[in-house]
């Protein structure tokens, strides 16, 4: 029992603490990138207070539930959307020896079909709100998820069938290192769906704030709008965490079995960079672009992933 509240506290912690991280990271990335001078300077030294600052400012906001909403739908939307990460950070799979919060046996379709619970948040909040721009932006929102499903799971089923086992420890102890340009359309595939299902620039047309006023969320104020960008936060760190478990050797690597844990970390933080550098690169694409793009390119390359994994599976065993 013990063991078991460890395991559940450590995955509270990162939850909490890891999304901030990225978070901070984010300001100071995008305000070298492109010149800003405020989140440079809030605080002193690097600007270390912006964080505190952001976090000040939504808690003193007023907590507002519009007059015609679903006030207990309201409500929960927010936990929603951020508790499946929770869940899937306790199935990731962080170094060698048992470390990881609960090992699930269909540990990769387990995090895919969690991941996909967040959907519920945003058609939740759309449809509560009680305001029809909220409602479009829910329903967007939730056309999105599900195209950019099909081909996150089909590049996951990829790697499952190149190491014969759906358990991601599984996988990590199948793991090789020619598995990296092997699995890499997969990879790319994976990663990119992902970014759309956290609906980050440049995949954030359903709740972008300069033209639709932030989507489904528009009427959230105060500490529940902040549980969304939670959200977005701690979705970052599960992708990137998955993604490197799946298709960069995860734990792998120079002395992995005292410092297994690092390499994880590593991987991890260097694929969130590359989420934010995305934000401050990519022009957003328009929705029917992104419908596109999930339906023409992802899920026809996500098959070929497939079919080269099933050749190169019937080569090795012959």
């Amino acid at each position: 029992m013990l063991d078991t509240l460890l395991r559940c506290l450590a995955a509270l912690v990162v939850l909490l603490v890891f999304p901030l991280v990225v978070g901070q990271t984010e300001h100071k990335v995008m305000a070298h990138m492109q010149g800003r001078l405020g989140p440079m300077y809030a605080g002193g030294f690097h600007g270390w207070a912006q964080l505190v600052a952001d976090g000040v400012k939504f808690a003193q906001k007023e907590d507002i539930v519009p007059a015609g909403a679903d006030r207990r739908v309201f409500q929960l939307a927010p936990a929603v959307s951020l508790l499946p990460y929770l869940l899937v950070l306790l199935a990731i799979p962080v170094g060698p020896h048992g470390f990881v919060g609960q090992a699930v046996d269909a540990g990769i379709f387990f995090v895919l079909a969690v991941m996909g619970v967040g959907v519920l948040g945003s058609l939740m909040a759309g449809w509560a709100s009680a305001n029809k721009y909220s409602l479009l932006g829910g329903l967007r929102t939730a056309a999105q998820l599900m195209s950019y499903e099909l081909p996150m799971l089909l590049a996951g089923a990829s790697v499952a069938m190149a190491a014969g086992t759906v358990s991601l420890p599984g996988i990590m102890d199948q793991f090789h290192w020619w598995w990296i340009p092997w699995q890499l359309i997969g990879g790319f595939v994976f990663f990119t769906a992902g970014l759309a299902e956290l609906q980050r620039p440049p995949f954030d047309m359903p709740v972008a704030d300069s033209e639709i006023i932030f989507g489904a969320y528009t009427e959230y104020t105060g500490l529940r709008f902040a549980l969304f960008l939670l959200a977005e936060y701690a979705g970052i760190v599960v992708l990137c965490a998955l993604t490197a478990v799946l298709f960069l050797g995860g734990w792998h690597g120079p002395l992995s079995h005292s410092l297994g844990w690092l390499w994880t970390l590593l991987k991890t933080f260097a694929l969130a960079f590359v989420v934010i550098w995305a934000r401050v690169t990519f022009p957003r694409l328009r929705e029917d672009q992104l419908m596109r793009f999930a339906w023409t390119v992802l899920i026809p390359l996500a098959l070929l992933q497939l079919a080269l994994t099933g050749i190169i599976k019937v080569a090795i065993s012959q």
